[in-house]
């Protein structure tokens, strides 16, 4: 059941769920693997809805040059919130980067 989110959304919170703990893929990557290559703050507005997030992981979506982008809200508390997550799961954040090539999940 959508809950009233579009068919792109459900698309996005699905692909969002295949990426493994301990890897990250970014908002472009998931746009290129619904095929809308351009659609990237489209695929970060779906994730910043995500009823679930313990089911969807949007955690491990970030931005393409590693910065961790948004997550839980606006301000530094969603964006403490997502490191932490990430840590947890042995992803090396430093200064609030990640070195994609470490730990990119592709489809």
């Amino acid at each position: 059941m959508n809950m009233g989110r579009s068919e792109f959304s459900e698309r996005v919170l699905d692909i969002c769920r295949k990426v493994p703990k301990g890897r990250i893929t970014t908002y472009g990557e998931i746009a290129r693997a619904l095929g809308k290559p351009k659609a990237s703050r489209v695929v970060g507005q779906a994730l910043k809805r995500n009823p679930k997030p313990i089911e969807t992981p949007c955690h491990r979506v970030v931005r393409s040059d590693g910065s961790l982008g948004g997550y839980g809200g606006p301000g530094r508390k969603g964006v403490e919130k997502k490191k932490s997550l990430l840590k947890k799961e042995g992803v090396r954040v430093e200064k609030d980067r990640i070195k994609i090539r470490n730990y990119l999940y592709r489809f």
